[in-house]
C-alpha cells in the first residue's frame, strides 16, 4: 500500500485542561528507524494515565486526586516532571497508550515479512540503558502513541495478534489489562480471597476477568449501580465504595483507589496478607502505621515495570478466549475530547475505545 506523507491525529499541546487536545490533519507520518515497525492505527482507548499526563497530576507538585484537575489541568507548575516517568515531554505529543492495527513497512533489522501482520503495541515497555537500570516508557508518553493514523514501535513491541475481535475491542486490551496482569504476577494472584477497587474501571473490570482466570474468589468494589454487572464479568461479591472492608478478610488487595481509605484497605488484609496498587486516582497521599506492617508480616507492592512475559501472556489469554473486551462506548479520533468527557463521568463499566480509521 502505498503510505501517505501526512497523517490526522489529535496532539497535545501542554499540560493543562481538555483545551490541548488539539486536532491535526497535517502531522507528518513517522518513519520507522532501525529494529522499528510503522503501524496503520485501527484504533486506541482512554486511559488514565493519557488523562493523568495531560493534566500534569504525575508531578511531586499535585498531592490530589485524579478527578479534582481532570477537565481543567492543575494550577500548579507541572512541567517540569508532569509526566508519568517524571520526565519532561516534549510538545506537541501524541499520546495513546492503547494501540491496534496493522504493520505497514519496516526499519533496517526487521523481516519484510512482518508487512501486514495485525499486532497489538506493548503499552509499558523496557528499554536498556548503558551501565544503568532498565528504563520504563509507556508508549504515547515516552514515545508518541496511538492517537494518529500511523504510529511506529520496536519490532519486538509489536506483538501479532490472531483473533477475531475488532480492533477496537482488541485496543481496549494494552494498557489496562497488561497492568492488571502485572500486578497479579507481581502478587501472585492465585484461587485466594481478592478484594479490587476501582472495579469498574479498565483496570478493575480486567482485573476481575484475569483473578477469575486464576481461580481467586473476587469482592469487587464499586457503585451500587453498576454491581450486577460487574458480578456478571465474574465478581464473587461486590462492595460499596462507601462500605468498610471487613478487616482481615483478604489474601490480596489489589488497589487502584488509594486516597483517605487507604488504612481501611490495610486493616482488611489478612496476616501476611499482599497488598498490590498501579493508581491512586483518590489521592497519592497516605498514612501507614508501621507497627502494622511488621507486627501482621504484610507485603506492600507496588506495580508499573512488565517484564516482556507480562504481554506475552496476555496475548495467548485473548487468542484463547479467556478474557473479554468491555467496551462501553466507541468515539472517533476526531472526537477525542468528547471521548475524555465521557471517560471522566466515571459513569460506565470498562473501556472507552477510540476509532481511528473512521
Amino acid at each position: 500500500m502505498a503510505i501517505p506523507e501526512k497523517m490526522s491525529g489529535v496532539v497535545l499541546t501542554g499540560h493543562g485542561g481538555l483545551e490541548k487536545l488539539v486536532w491535526r490533519t497535517d502531522l507528518p507520518v513517522p518513519v520507522p528507524g532501525k529494529n522499528e515497525v510503522l503501524i496503520r492505527v485501527g484504533a486506541s482507548s482512554v486511559n488514565n494515565t493519557d488523562v493523568n499526563t495531560r493534566t500534569g497530576w504525575y508531578s511531586k507538585t499535585v498531592r490530589g486526586d485524579t478527578a479534582s484537575g481532570a477537565a481543567d489541568g492543575y494550577l500548579a507548575d507541572t512541567g517540569a516532571d508532569g509526566s508519568w516517568s517524571g520526565k519532561p515531554l516534549t510538545f506537541p505529543h501524541i499520546q495513546g497508550a492503547d494501540c491496534c492495527g496493522e504493520i505497514v513497512a519496516v526499519g533496517d533489522g526487521v523481516p519484510a515479512s512482518r508487512i501486514g501482520e495485525r499486532v497489538l503495541v506493548r503499552a509499558l515497555q523496557t528499554v536498556e540503558a548503558d551501565g544503568q537500570e532498565p528504563a520504563i516508557w509507556t508508549f504515547g508518553s515516552e514515545t508518541n502513541g496511538g492517537f494518529a493514523q500511523y504510529a511506529t514501535a520496536r519490532s519486538h513491541d509489536a506483538l501479532a495478534i490472531n483473533s477475531r475481535l475488532s480492533d477496537v475491542e482488541l485496543a481496549s486490551f494494552p494498557c489496562a489489562f497488561s497492568t492488571a496482569e502485572g500486578m497479579m504476577q507481581r502478587a501472585g494472584v492465585k484461587a485466594e480471597r481478592v478484594l479490587i477497587t476501582g472495579a469498574s474501571g479498565g483496570v478493575g473490570s480486567a482485573a476481575i476477568q484475569l483473578a477469575k482466570r486464576r481461580g481467586a474468589h473476587v469482592t469487587a468494589v464499586t457503585s451500587g449501580e453498576k454491581a450486577a454487572d460487574l458480578r456478571l464479568l465474574g465478581a464473587d461479591e461486590t462492595l460499596d465504595r462507601d462500605a468498610v472492608p471487613p478487616e482481615q478478610s483478604f489474601d490480596v488487595v489489589l488497589d487502584l483507589v488509594g486516597g483517605p481509605s487507604w488504612g481501611k484497605l490495610i486493616d482488611a488484609l489478612c496476616n501476611r496478607g499482599r497488598y498490590v496498587t498501579s493508581g491512586a486516582i483518590a489521592g497519592p497521599i497516605v498514612e501507614l502505621d508501621l507497627r502494622t506492617l511488621y507486627l501482621r508480616d504484610l507485603t506492600l507492592l507496588g506495580s508499573t515495570y512488565q517484564p516482556d512475559n507480562v504481554f506475552q501472556d496476555l496475548v495467548s489469554y485473548i487468542e484463547a478466549g479467556e478474557i473479554r473486551p468491555v467496551v462501553a462506548e466507541t468515539y472517533p479520533l476526531r472526537e477525542l475530547r468528547a471521548a475524555q468527557e465521557k471517560f471522566l463521568e466515571k459513569a460506565f463499566i470498562g473501556k472507552i475505545a477510540i476509532d481511528v480509521g473512521a
